[in-house]
């Protein structure tokens, strides 16, 4: 028995079986001899998948995502709301003409002074034109700050809306990235998969081609075809995640484009503050994080209008001028003009003004109270992402090392069972266990790089 065993491993190549190859040379039918094969033409090349690369995919998400957009509309609308706050410290200067036609029949007013004109004429429907143009300027001089606090909170709030517009591109960079690596990971796992199956084939081939000869038994064969057909549903489910993953890469990019792609295998490198000291990153974080500078410039804005509203208990004085031509015939029309200074004091408006002051400070404590709040979220996101870094760095050093060890593990034995001492049980194992340690891996490698990109969001950053 040894000696034929020893002959089989000649005859049989590593995952070959000899008696398919036998089978195959016997039923071939031998080509005659003046006959030329013919020349098949060479198939066309496949097209290249176009490559999608980390820095593409958060271009297009800064340039596309609806979220991105919508930001940097409110903000050019915040901005003219600043500009609409202004518009009253600015002169206001106003055109008018009228043309008018009218009868003139004289009709005295029951009540009114008795004059000298007395109408005798019956009314007629005589009609007469009369012209009217008319210029005139108003500008407000002081009105103890009301208008200029309002245009300074608008101007504040405009800030305000343009921080929290780069805090939506921060977030959506997390995002898309977060989302880049999870489809880096799939096509990890893809390759992973088909990596498997071949193996799982050629054990299968291995095995069939010993059971044939006798030196296992047939449920070797049959262990060897369910390892096959999982590792086939496993790289099915393994390409179909794959495609979802691109799909969900899409959405996160806000790109309505097909999603047959490939992503590249671009990762973050280390960032070079991720070893610091926590509070060295907190502090870095709460001078760069747009969050705390929206809510400084909302507190700015609410302080102003604190003082706006203070501003309604005094009275406003303003300036007006006026010039106007008017008469019956346009190449005859008389000219007028005029010029007033004008003191407007609301000495009470049912306690308007006391109401308005108290809504004002309560919305600047709400704030102050939201800056508090966002600064104890800064802190824990800072602290969060710092601890996954050092955890997944961690996690991958010791994942490539079961991976290692894993496919020492399947050589062993893929030897132990060619030799006759492991048994198909063992083999399966071992390819279980590299399977295992690989997709350790790969999602290990997805967490770091995830776990750098929370920090960089977590530390205001675009770029490292």
């Amino acid at each position: 028995m040894a000696s034929i065993f020893a002959v089989s491993l000649v005859a049989v190549p590593l995952f070959a079986p000899r008696a398919a190859i036998s089978l195959a040379a016997m039923q071939a039918p031998p080509p005659p001899q003046d006959a030329t094969p013919p020349s098949a033409p060479a198939p066309a090349p496949a097209p290249a998948a176009r490559v999608l690369t980390l820095e593409e995919a958060s271009r297009t998400a800064l340039a596309q995502q609806p979220q991105v957009r919508q930001a940097q509309a409110s903000t050019l609308a915040a901005q003219a709301r600043a500009d609409e706050a202004r518009a009253p410290l600015l002169p206001q200067v106003a055109g008018s003409a009228a043309y008018q036609i009218s009868t003139s029949n004289y009709v005295q007013r029951p009540g009114a002074v008795p004059n000298q004109l007395v109408s005798t004429q019956s009314p007629t429907f005589t009609t007469y034109n009369y012209f009217n143009f008319a210029l005139s300027a108003n500008q407000l001089i002081y009105d103890f700050g009301q208008t200029w606090g309002r245009y300074g909170a608008a101007k504040s709030s405009a800030e305000a809306q343009a921080q929290t517009e780069r805090a939506t591109r921060f977030q959506t960079l997390l995002n898309v990235r977060t989302a880049f690596f999870q489809a880096r990971a799939q096509k990890a796992l893809v390759a992973s998969s088909r990596e498997t199956l071949a193996n799982q084939e050629r054990h299968l081939s291995q095995v069939q081609g010993f059971v044939e000869l006798g030196t296992r038994p047939e449920i070797d064969l049959a262990q060897a075809r369910t390892d096959v057909a999982n590792a086939k549903l496993a790289l099915i489910q393994a390409e179909n995640n794959y495609a979802t993953a691109r799909a969900q890469l899409n959405n996160a990019m806000g790109a309505i484009a097909s999603s047959e792609y490939e992503v590249s295998d671009d990762t973050l490198p280390p960032i070079p503050e991720e070893e610091q000291p926590l509070e060295t990153l907190v502090q870095l974080a709460y001078a760069t994080r747009p969050e705390l500078a929206s809510l400084a410039k909302q507190i700015e804005a609410d302080q102003k209008l604190v003082s706006a509203a203070r501003g309604g208990y005094g009275p406003t004085l303003g300036a007006s001028t006026a010039f106007a031509e008017a008469g019956q015939r346009l190449d005859n029309l008389g000219w007028n003009w005029n010029a007033a200074i004008t003191l407007t004091w609301p000495l009470f408006q049912g306690m308007l003004v006391p109401a308005q002051v108290r809504e004002t400070q309560a919305n600047l404590a709400a704030a102050e109270a939201a800056r508090d709040g966002v600064e104890l979220q800064l802190r824990l996101e800072v602290e969060q992402a710092r601890l996954a870094v050092r955890g997944a760095k961690a996690s991958l050093t010791a994942a490539e090392q079961v991976l290692v060890n894993a496919r020492e593990q399947l050589r062993l034995a893929e030897g132990r069972y060619r030799t006759g001492v492991g048994s198909i049980i063992e083999l399966s194992d071992a390819q279980t266990a590299v399977i295992t340690a690989e997709s350790q891996r790969v999602n290990a490698d997805f967490l770091l790089s995830s776990a750098r990109a929370q920090l960089m969001q977590a530390l205001g950053r675009e770029t490292l």
